[in-house]
């Protein structure tokens, strides 16, 4: 059953996804692919995947589901931790405008390794800032990818 619950998802995912990537204005000029190429490419990835998971789904069809009552109850630590992950996720996406890339992305980074490498501060922070600005840097200086810059000066 949370094989089908999944497939409905990817498929419904993916028809609002391709609406959205019909939404993103052409450029007469510049790459000749143009900006929505990328995020076709994308779409189609996630329809592959979910003709892949679907086709797992019909040929498991005629056997009989025994790992269904055999397999484990969901664990409730489990369900806290993917839970907070997506309301952490969704603070982060609602202060990147306002904080900008750099100090957005590195507190996001650093409360989630605190949480999954809990002790390792020195370790933790250097990654999440060091990710942070070299991704910036890149972006910005190297692809020309100008990303948020929040309330940083640079």
């Amino acid at each position: 059953m949370a094989d089908r619950v999944i497939f409905v998802c990817i498929v419904v995912l993916a028809a609002v996804y391709f609406y959205a990537t019909a939404q993103i204005p052409s450029l007469e000029i510049g790459d000749p692919l143009g900006p929505k190429a990328f995020p076709r490419l994308l779409g189609i990835a996630l329809l592959i995947t979910g003709g892949m998971l679907l086709m797992e789904m019909w040929r498991a069809r005629g056997k009989k589901r025994q790992e269904d009552a055999s397999a484990p109850a969901v664990d409730r630590r489990v369900v806290m931790v993917i839970s907070g992950v997506v309301v952490w996720t969704a603070l982060y996406l609602s202060v990147f405008e306002l904080l900008g890339y750099v100090i957005a992305t590195s507190i996001y980074l650093l409360g989630l390794m605190a949480y999954f490498h809990p002790g390792r501060w020195v370790t933790n922070i250097l990654s999440a800032v060091l990710f942070c600005v070299g991704s910036y840097v890149m972006f910005n200086y190297v692809l020309g990818v100008n990303l948020t810059k929040g309330i940083l000066p640079f």
